[in-house]
Formats: C-alpha cells, structure tokens, sequence
C-alpha cells in the first residue's frame, strides 16, 4: 500500500502534495493519467484518477530526479503535456520509455469548444486548457476566466465559442517593472503589509499595484455581468487566493482548472 507521506526531496518554494492510498492491487490493475503544465515560473505535475486529482505537486526547479520521484510511486497510460517553454528532453525520453500514450498540447489539439482566436498558433496552451476546463465545469454558458499569476490573462468562452481575451501584467511583474525602470523606487513585495493611501514610498507602490490590479479585474467582472446573461466568473492561477481576497464581487476560485483542463482534453485526445 502506497503510505500517504511522500519523501520528496524537491526544490520547492511553494508546494502542495494531495494523495489518496492506494492497495497494490489498484496500483498494478488501474492506470492513471498523468499530467505536466510546464509554465514560466514553475512547473505543476498532477496524476488523475479518472476526474479525480489524487496527486499534485508544484515544482520551481524542474530536474530529471524530481520527476522520476514524483511519478514512481504511480502506474499511468496516458500522459498530456502543456508548456509554455521547451519541454526538457529528459520528460519525454522517461515517458517514452514507459510505453505511454503521450499528446503535446496544441491549437491544433482536438478541443470540445471553438476557437476564433485570429493567430490561434500563438495562443498559450495555458489558457487553451483553462478554457477546456471551464467548458467541461459549464459547457454552452458564458464564461469569464481569469487567470492570475505571472501574467493575468482575461479569456471570454461564449456559449462555447473562444470568442478571445487579453493579457495584463501580473502583479510582481508590475512591482519589478517600477523597480526595474526607475531609479530610486524600492523593489516591493506581494507578501509586505501596505496601508493605503500609502504614506511612504513602499505603501504607495504596493496600493498603487495592488488596488489597481484589484479595480482592474473587478471591471472586467462588471462589464461581462452587464452584457452576458447566464454567466460565470472562474478565477484561477498562482495569486488567485490572494486576489480573491481582495475582490468585492462574488467569483469561482478554482485553483486546478488547468489540470482538470488538461485531463478533460488527455481523454477528448486519446
């Protein structure tokens, strides 16, 4: 049987480990998917048992080693893969050879909903397999993803139809723009504590980020409630706790949209 504490010696920032146990016998006689979403910070593996996440971690430095233990313990057959960067060679030559099915995700991916994105080539499969899950949660509603983390994208799914979305800065990268591009602002940090109106530098740079980004996105919320009916509101992504906080409108925090995007697409692919 499979013990639930899993000796990861992983190079972690920020973590989490979700497991179930397994006997030995559901190990040796039923196969999993496993999913990658290689991203631009950090990479989060997840294995699926069925719709079920039983396993996720999130890894900031990425290695052979890491991968080999974090999927050890787990049988698998079908394995998708989203990347935002070059998948590192080791991935593949492991999953190859264990004889896996094995889909890239891509525009050109079968998908469940259509999209009218203009240059769908350049459309990250990030967002591809949010907009899969929020289909797959409410397929033919209309739906608002909001995606936050190192950039914070805006993705409008209309009676399943992508009909497109934007893309703003996120807020480190707005706090590292205004230290970077300037000479004398200090470098903030999205876990200090700010009073606003901010009365030095540092409160006036973390509000002025903060509550912009807040305002922004709680726009965005207003002005889709207003012209869509039937509507939904998904936040997801890295700061999307801390967002969510924050926001005086009423959304859905989702916080595995993506891997269960992922996983809905690994079984409308294979």
């Amino acid at each position: 049987m499979l013990n639930g504490k899993i000796n990861l010696n992983i190079k972690l920032i920020r973590y989490h480990i979700r497991l179930k146990l397994f006997t030995t016998f559901a190990l040796d006689n039923y196969r999993m998917n496993l999913v990658l979403d290689i991203g631009n910070s950090s990479s989060k593996i997840a294995v699926f048992e069925g719709k079920t996440i039983v396993a996720s971690v999130r890894l900031i430095e990425f290695d052979r080693e890491d991968f080999e233990k974090v999927i050890s313990g787990f049988v698998f057959d079908k394995v998708i893969i989203s990347s935002v960067r070059v998948t590192p060679r080791f991935v593949t030559d492991i999953l190859y050879s264990r004889g896996v099915f094995i889909h890239t995700l891509s525009y050109k991916s079968k998908l469940p909903f259509e999209i009218q994105y203009k240059t769908p080539e350049t459309l990250g499969s990030d967002r591809i397999a949010a907009l899969a899950g929020a289909f797959n949660l409410f397929p033919n509603e209309n739906i608002l993803i909001i995606d936050a983390g190192t950039a914070i994208t805006y993705d409008f799914l209309i009676k399943g139809i992508h009909i497109g979305g934007n893309i703003s800065p996120g807020i480190v990268i707005r706090l590292e723009a205004l230290y970077n591009f300037t000479d004398k602002l200090p470098l903030a940090s999205i876990n200090e504590t700010f009073y606003s109106p901010g009365q030095t530098t540092r409160d006036a740079i973390l509000s002025g980020v903060v509550n912009g980004t807040i305002y922004e996105i709680n726009e965005y919320i207003c002005t889709f409630i207003k012209k869509y009916r039937n509507n939904k509101i998904i936040l997801t992504g890295g700061d999307s706790e801390y967002i969510n906080a924050r926001l005086n409108k009423q959304v859905m925090r989702i916080s595995d949209l993506v891997n269960e995007g992922l996983n809905f697409i690994l079984e409308y692919n294979a």
